[in-house]
């Protein structure tokens, strides 16, 4: 299933949303240009440098280096990208669903919120593999907590989606806690069913997604608890 958009308006322009995305692909620009300048060894230097390497990571936290270059790698592979259906598939998921949660917790906090969730899941994949000296890059952990806080928030919003039933497709409207619970129950399978695996050439962070999708369904339910949010059990907005 591949949402294309939404049945869920918002309050108020999604300027953060709006500002991540365009800020992606800024990023994304200036590594088509270290490309088209260096080449792939170029290309693979700067994700190096400013992915998240877990080798390096894990290095910086055993010597207690909370501000050194594989650091500041945690938060920079937030906005960077390994090719154009990467960056696309992940912004055509931020545009969907970060709009509504920037709309209910507000600009700043789902800034602080997305960031966070990037945080937490590139901790998350560090943990499964602290060896690894493949960077992770991609906003997909950052977009998992979004994912997880909207089923939690917004569980009955309609989805439009394709949905392909082998070899035909149609344009279905799928609730959203059936959308993106399959979502993640398909990373916790394939997450799961990596581990052992080795690679030197990269592939899907599922503990990422993981990670991040568990930080988002803990805020989305203080968001739910909330005195005087519409996210309550007892609100409306529950009824889709």
């Amino acid at each position: 299933m591949i949402p294309l958009r939404d049945r869920n308006p918002t309050r108020r322009t999604p300027v953060v949303t709006i500002g991540l995305i365009a800020a992606c692909f800024v990023v994304f620009g200036i590594e088509l240009s270290v490309s088209a300048s260096g080449g792939e060894p170029a290309l693979g230097a700067f994700l190096e440098r400013w992915g998240a390497v877990p080798r390096a990571i894990s290095a910086s936290m055993t010597a207690g280096d909370w501000t050194s270059q594989a650091m500041l790698g945690v938060l920079g592979s937030v906005f960077l990208h390994g090719g154009w259906l990467h960056i696309l598939g992940n912004m055509l998921y931020l545009w969907i669903f970060g709009n509504n949660i920037e709309d209910r917790l507000g600009r700043l906090p789902f800034l602080a919120f997305y960031l966070a969730g990037g945080v937490v899941a590139v901790f998350a994949q560090v943990w499964t593999n602290p060896t690894s000296g493949v960077p992770l890059v991609g906003a997909s952990g950052a977009i998992a907590a979004t994912l997880g806080a909207y089923l939690v928030v917004f569980p009955g919003a309609r989805i439009l989606s394709l949905v392909f039933l082998g070899f035909f497709y149609q344009l279905l409207e799928v609730p959203a806690v059936i959308l993106l619970g399959f979502w993640f129950v398909l990373q916790l399978v394939d997450g799961f069913g990596s581990l052992g695996a080795t690679t030197t050439s990269g592939g899907v962070a599922f503990f990422a997604h993981i990670g991040g999708f568990v930080l988002g369904m803990l805020v989305g339910f203080a968001v739910r608890m909330m005195p005087g949010q519409p996210g309550r059990p007892s609100s409306p907005a529950w009824a889709g």
